[in-house]
C-alpha cells in the first residue's frame, strides 16, 4: 500500500500542483475521523479520481456543495446538526488549513474553541486561574460575570462574516501562499451555501419539537446562520467574535476574560463595574455584528458561589464535574445496559460502548471524580459488559478484552 507521501508524489507533474497537493492533505485530514461513514467509503474507493475531479471543478469555478444530511442530537443539549457530504468536508478542511494559521495569530490567548492546545479543559483551568488571581488566592472579593449570545450560530450575518474574513486575508497577503481569489471564492461559496436547500432529513418531524426557533437554520433571518456540524462553522464563529474579544480586553479593560464559542466570562473585583458592562456589551454586539445577549443567561455572582463553565463547576480550591454531565453519563450507562439485557451485543455495539464510556471517563478524569467514576462503573454498569472490557489507568479508561482484539 502506498504511504500518504508516496501517494502525493505521484502527481508531481500535475497542473496547479500546489492546490492538488493541498486537496490531498485536506482529504487525509477529513477521513481521519470519518472513515467508516458511507460517504467517506464511497469517496475513498476511488479517491485519486475524486480528488482530481474536485480539483478541476474548483479551478474551473464549477464546484458546488452537495446536499447535507440534517438531524437532531439531544446530548449534551438539543441541537440541529447538518452533516456535509464527504467531498464538501474535504473542501472545508482545505479552507481550514489555509485560513486557520492566518487567523490564529489574531486571536487572543483566551479564545478556547476549535484551536490546537486549547479546548474546554484549558478554558476551565484558565477561568480557575483568573479567579485565584483576581481574588488574590481567595483573600479578596472578586465577581464573575458569565454571558452568552442568543442563538449564536443562527444569528451570524453572512455578509459581515465574509467581510471580516476578506479583511483578515488581505491584511495577511504577505503570508499567503495560495491563490487568494480562488480561496476567497470557496469561502464565500461555503458561507453563502444554504444547507437547508434539498437537505436529507434524518429522523422524525417530532425530533424538532422543543427546539427553539433561534436554534434552527430553517427559521433564521434572511442571510443569517451557519450550519452546526461543519468544521468551517467553528472557525468562522471564532473569527466573528474576534474583534469583540479585543474590544473587551482593550476598550473595557477586562484583564480576566475568556470565551468558548459564544459562552464568555469576565472576572473583576468591582461588582458594580461588571453590572454596568452588561448594557455596554449588549449595545456593542448588536451594533457591530447584529447578535443579541441571551437575557435569561446572565450570571453575576461572588466567586465563593462558584460558576458553571464548560461542563464543570469551578469553586474555591476545587473543580467538580457538572450535574448535567454526570446525569448524561448515567443515561448513557443505562442505554448500553438495555442493549446488553435485550441481546448479545455485536462487535460494533461493543466498540460503540467502549468509545462512549471512555468519552465521559476522559472528561471526568480532569477533575476530582475518582470515587464517582469507581462507583458509576461498579454499581451501575451491567455485569455482562465485564466479559468484554476491563478497567485501566485508575478508572480512567475501559479497554477491550483480549478476545475482541
Amino acid at each position: 500500500m502506498l504511504t500518504q507521501q508516496n501517494q502525493l508524489s505521484l502527481f508531481g507533474q500535475a497542473p496547479d500542483n500546489d492546490l492538488l497537493m493541498d486537496l490531498f492533505q485536506a482529504y487525509f485530514d477529513a477521513r481521519r475521523n470519518k472513515r467508516n461513514t458511507i460517504n467517506a467509503l464511497a469517496f475513498e474507493k476511488h479517491f485519486e479520481q475524486e480528488l482530481f475531479k474536485l480539483h478541476d471543478e474548483i479551478t474551473a469555478g464549477m464546484y458546488t456543495p452537495s446536499r447535507s444530511i440534517c438531524f437532531i442530537v439531544n446530548k449534551p443539549v438539543k441541537r440541529e446538526i447538518f452533516a456535509a457530504d464527504f467531498r464538501d468536508r474535504v473542501v472545508h478542511h482545505l479552507i481550514y488549513n489555509y485560513l486557520s494559521p492566518l487567523a490564529e495569530g489574531t486571536f487572543i490567548n483566551d479564545s478556547y474553541s476549535c484551536r490546537i492546545g486549547k479546548g474546554t479543559h484549558y478554558g476551565i483551568r484558565r477561568v480557575d486561574k483568573f479567579i485565584r488571581s483576581c481574588s488574590q488566592n481567595y483573600q479578596k472579593d472578586c465577581y464573575i460575570l458569565k454571558l452568552d449570545i442568543q442563538g449564536y450560530f443562527m444569528s451570524i450575518n453572512r455578509d459581515i462574516l465574509f467581510d471580516m474574513i476578506k479583511k483578515l486575508l488581505l491584511s495577511k497577503q504577505h503570508l499567503v501562499n495560495f491563490d487568494l481569489d480562488l480561496v476567497l471564492g470557496l469561502i464565500k461559496q461555503t458561507i453563502e451555501n444554504d444547507s437547508t436547500e434539498g437537505c436529507a432529513v434524518k429522523g422524525k418531524r417530532s425530533d424538532w419539537e422543543g427546539l427553539p426557533p433561534d436554534k434552527s437554520l430553517f427559521t433564521t433571518k434572511p442571510n443569517c446562520g451557519l450550519p452546526i456540524g461543519n468544521l468551517t462553522s467553528q472557525l468562522f464563529a471564532n473569527i466573528y467574535l474576534n474583534e469583540f474579544d479585543h474590544y473587551v480586553k482593550r476598550d473595557l479593560g477586562i484583564k480576566h476574560y475568556g470565551r468558548y464559542v459564544d459562552d464568555f466570562v469576565l472576572i473583576h473585583h468591582d461588582k458594580e463595574y461588571l453590572k454596568s458592562l452588561i448594557p455596554v456589551i449588549r449595545k456593542q454586539l448588536s451594533q457591530t455584528i447584529e447578535v443579541k445577549l441571551h437575557n435569561k443567561k446572565i450570571y453575576l455572582q461572588h466567586f465563593s458561589r462558584g460558576v458553571k463553565y464548560l461542563g464543570a463547576v469551578i469553586k474555591p480550591h476545587r473543580i467538580y464535574v457538572s450535574n448535567r454531565t454526570v446525569g448524561n453519563f448515567y443515561q448513557t450507562i443505562d442505554k448500553h445496559n438495555q442493549v446488553a439485557r435485550s441481546h448479545k451485543p455485536s462487535v460494533e455495539e461493543i466498540e460503540a460502548f467502549i468509545s462512549s464510556m471512555n468519552s465521559y471517563l476522559g472528561i471526568m478524569q480532569h477533575y476530582k471524580s475518582y470515587s464517582m467514576r469507581k462507583a458509576m462503573l461498579y454499581k451501575h454498569l451491567s455485569a455482562w459488559w465485564w466479559n468484554y472490557v476491563y478497567i485501566s489507568n485508575g478508572y480512567r479508561q475501559l479497554v477491550a478484552s483480549q478476545s475482541l482484539r
